[in-house]
C-alpha cells in the first residue's frame, strides 16, 4: 500500500448532528430515510475530497518549496478569498512571481482535484448565485425540494447537507423526493454506461410527449417504473380526448360571456362543481405530499367521468331553449369545470392543455394560477345527484349496447328502485337524465337498488 497526503472534511465527530438534520428533512417516500441513517451509521472515517486526476476543481492552495526542492507541506499558502477562484497550477501566490514555480526557495501549486462530490455538494448555493448575487441568495435558500435518484443518497444528498450544515448551519432544502428506476419491458435496470438504455425519438413520434409525460408522472417517488408503451399510449389517448372535449365544450359556450357560479342553481350542476372542490383538494394535498402520481390517478378519473356522464347529461340544457336559467348553470359548469380540469391536468399533459386553453384564454396555462377552493363556491346542493344520475345512464347505456342499438334509441320506460336519499337525487336529475337517454317514462319506487330498462321498438332518433 502506498500512502499520499489527501484533503479530508471531518464528519465523524459531527455524525450526531448530520443523523438529527436527516430526521429534519421530509423524505419521500417516507422509507428512503432509512437509507441515510444507514450510510452516516456506519461511516468509519472522514470524507476525503481529494482526487489525483488531470481534469476537476482545484484546490487553491501553494506550497512552500525548501532550499532542497522538497516541498513544505506544513506551512500553506493560502489565498485571500477576495482572490478566489484561483488555479495554482497558473496562478501565483501573494509574495511570490511566477518564476519562483517549482524551485528552491519558491512555490509549488497543489496538484490535486476536488472529489465529484465535494463541488456537486454546493449546487443550492451555485444555483442560488450565492456569493454573486447574496440578496438572490437569501430569498432562495434554504431551498425547498432535492429531487435526486437512491442511489446518491450516500454521496450526492449526503455531502450537500454536510456542506450546507458546515457553512450556513441549516438543511440546504427541506424535502428530498427520491425517483425510483426506469426498467426496461423485462424489468432489468436502464443505464447509459452498460449502454441498455432506449432513446425517446421513436416514442415521440408514436405517442407524442404528452404521452411520455403521462407515463413517467404514473410512477410513484421511490417506485421504479418499467418502459411501457402501452400505457404511454393510454396517456395520449387522454391528451387527444382533452382536446375533443374542450372543442365540445367551447363550441357550446360560444363567445358569450359565461356566468359565474351564482348562475350554477340545477342539481346536477351544483353537485358536479361540488364533487370538483373535493376533488381539487385532494389532489393540492397530493401535490404538497409530492404524491403526484395519485393527482394524476384521480384527476383522470374525474374527468372521463366529466366527459362521458356530464357532458351527455346537460348537453340538451347547454344548447339553450326556453329555460334560460337552466341553460345558464349548464354553461356556467361545463366552462368552471373544463378551466379547473385543464389546470390539474396541465402538469402532466403539457402539450395538449396549453393548446386548449389558448382556444379561450390570451396567455398561457402554465403561468395561470393553481385553482382555488373560492372558484368552486357554489350554494349547497342535494349531494350525490351526479352519481345517481351518472348511475343510471350507465344501466341505459349498457342494455342498449347488449341489444347493439344506437346510444340515441329511444327508451319506453326506466323503473328505478332505491332508498328515498337515491330517489330524491335521480328526481332532481329527472329532465336531464331523460334528455341524456332519450327516456319516454322515468319511474321511481322504494325498494332494493335497481334499474330496469326497456327500450322502445323505434327507429333510432340520430
Amino acid at each position: 500500500m502506498v500512502t499520499s497526503r489527501q484533503w479530508f472534511v471531518s464528519t465523524l465527530e459531527h455524525r450526531d448532528r448530520l443523523l438529527e438534520l436527516g430526521e429534519q428533512v421530509r423524505w419521500h417516500p417516507a422509507h428512503m430515510v432509512h437509507r441515510y441513517r444507514a450510510w452516516v451509521e456506519g461511516l468509519n472515517a472522514d470524507w476525503s475530497i481529494s482526487r489525483q486526476r488531470y481534469f476537476g476543481v482545484p484546490f487553491p492552495v501553494w506550497y512552500p518549496v525548501r532550499d532542497d526542492g522538497t516541498a513544505d507541506f506544513d506551512q500553506p499558502l493560502l489565498p485571500d478569498e477576495s482572490r478566489l477562484p484561483v488555479d495554482p497550477s497558473s496562478d501565483v501566490p501573494n509574495g511570490y512571481v511566477a518564476d519562483q514555480r517549482n524551485e528552491p526557495g519558491g512555490f509549488v501549486g497543489d496538484p490535486d482535484v476536488m472529489d465529484t462530490w465535494a463541488t456537486s455538494s454546493l449546487t443550492p448555493q451555485i444555483a442560488g448565485r450565492w456569493m454573486d448575487d447574496p440578496d438572490l441568495f437569501d430569498r432562495v435558500f434554504p431551498m425547498d425540494v432535492r429531487p435526486q435518484g437512491p442511489e446518491i443518497i450516500r454521496t450526492w444528498l449526503f455531502s450537500t447537507i454536510v456542506r450546507s450544515e458546515l457553512e450556513h448551519g441549516v438543511l440546504p432544502w427541506r424535502h428530498a423526493m427520491i425517483n425510483g428506476w426506469v426498467l426496461d419491458p423485462d424489468r432489468k435496470k436502464m443505464s447509459k454506461s452498460s449502454g441498455h438504455v432506449s432513446t425517446p425519438e421513436e416514442l415521440l413520434r408514436q405517442v407524442g410527449p404528452d404521452g411520455i409525460r403521462y407515463w413517467a408522472a404514473s410512477g410513484r417517488p421511490g417506485t421504479d417504473t418499467a418502459e411501457d408503451v402501452g400505457q404511454m399510449k393510454v396517456g395520449r389517448r387522454l391528451a387527444v380526448k382533452v382536446l375533443n372535449a374542450s372543442r365540445f365544450v367551447l363550441e357550446r359556450l360560444g363567445d358569450e360571456a359565461l356566468p359565474g357560479t351564482e348562475a350554477i342553481t340545477e342539481p346536477v350542476d351544483a353537485d358536479l362543481i361540488t364533487s370538483l372542490r373535493a376533488l381539487l383538494a385532494e389532489a393540492t394535498a397530493s401535490f404538497d405530499d409530492f404524491d403526484y402520481a395519485r393527482v394524476l390517478q384521480r384527476t383522470e378519473e374525474y374527468f372521463w367521468r366529466y366527459c362521458d356522464d356530464y357532458l351527455e347529461l346537460v348537453k340538451m340544457r347547454a344548447y339553450g331553449g326556453d329555460d334560460r336559467a337552466s341553460t345558464d348553470s349548464a354553461r356556467a359548469t361545463l366552462g368552471l369545470a373544463l378551466s379547473v380540469l385543464l389546470r390539474l391536468l396541465a402538469p402532466f399533459l403539457c402539450f395538449a392543455t396549453e393548446e386548449s386553453w389558448r382556444w379561450w384564454h390570451d396567455s398561457s396555462i402554465h403561468r395561470a394560477p393553481w385553482p382555488t377552493p373560492d372558484e368552486l363556491d357554489v350554494p349547497p346542493s342535494l349531494p350525490g345527484v351526479f352519481d345517481a344520475a351518472s348511475g343510471v345512464l350507465a344501466a341505459v347505456r349498457k342494455t342498449k349496447s347488449a341489444a347493439k342499438r344506437s346510444m340515441r334509441t329511444a327508451v319506453e320506460r326506466v323503473t328505478v328502485t332505491g332508498s328515498p336519499e337515491r330517489l330524491a337525487a335521480i328526481e332532481a336529475a329527472r329532465r336531464d337524465l331523460m334528455d341524456a337517454g332519450v327516456i319516454e317514462r322515468l319511474e321511481l319506487a322504494a325498494g332494493d337498488d335497481d334499474v330496469t330498462v326497456v327500450l322502445a321498438d323505434l327507429v333510432p332518433t340520430d
